[in-house]
């Protein structure tokens, strides 16, 4: 599903016109850019849970060539799925 097919979901759903939802689906999206950026940590009940993991620096290798390689610290989001969305 693209962004175009959930806003039409959404719209469904809610019972919006699509400009409505999309204002909606857009105001979503730039709020939770904005947690993400600061670090936060977003829970939604029912839904799951948006965290920031920090990944240290390492030593790994290299596939192809088997040879040892540094991999740079990195930040990434991770999600966990509550218990509602698991059944």
């Amino acid at each position: 599903m693209n962004k175009t097919q959930f806003i039409e979901k959404v719209a469904a759903n809610a019972g919006f016109d699509k400009k409505t939802a999309e204002k909606a689906v857009n105001a979503v999206i730039a709020t939770l850019t904005d947690a993400f950026n600061a670090e936060e940590k977003v829970q939604i009940l029912g839904f799951g849970t948006f965290d920031i993991k920090k990944r240290e620096a390492r030593t790994g290798r290299n596939p192809s060539s088997g040879e040892a390689m540094e991999i740079p610290a990195s930040t990434t989001l991770v999600f966990k799925a509550g218990k509602a969305l698991k059944k």
